[in-house]
């Protein structure tokens, strides 16, 4: 089981995604607690790591937690994805690993790995992902 955090963006129907160097598939934008870290201080911590803004803790609300096949992993392999949403401050840009930032859709499905397709249905049915 791979624990990660992720953070979900979301703005006019779009998501924010990000792609590491070297990968050809999106993710949402997060990653692994290190020991001892709760959620918030993982979410805080990657999110400035990969996108160079600060996560207003005090916002962070609960998204829901999704798993699935983990993306280049050997068959079994789970990622169990804890999502939340958080106001921040500044203006996210590829830092760290990542490569791009970009503003998808539920149209872009296909390009994401598979935990995050489960949470592209989960936000498309809620009609927040157009």
């Amino acid at each position: 089981m791979i624990d990660k955090i992720a953070w979900i963006h979301l703005d006019e129907g779009r998501i924010l995604s990000t792609r590491s160097r070297g990968k050809s598939v999106y993710y949402l934008p997060g990653g692994k607690r290190e020991p001892g870290e709760s959620d918030l201080d993982t979410l805080v911590r990657e999110i400035d790591e990969e996108l160079a803004v600060v996560i207003d803790g005090a916002t962070a609300a609960h998204l829901g937690t999704f798993e699935a096949q983990a993306e280049g992993h050997a068959p079994g392999v789970v990622v169990r994805m804890t999502c939340y949403t958080a106001e921040h401050r500044g203006t996210p840009t590829a830092s760290s690993e990542i490569e791009e930032v970009i503003w998808l859709t539920y149209a872009d499905r296909e390009r994401v790995a598979p935990v995050d397709k489960i949470i592209f249905d989960h936000l498309h049915e809620a009609g927040r992902l157009h």
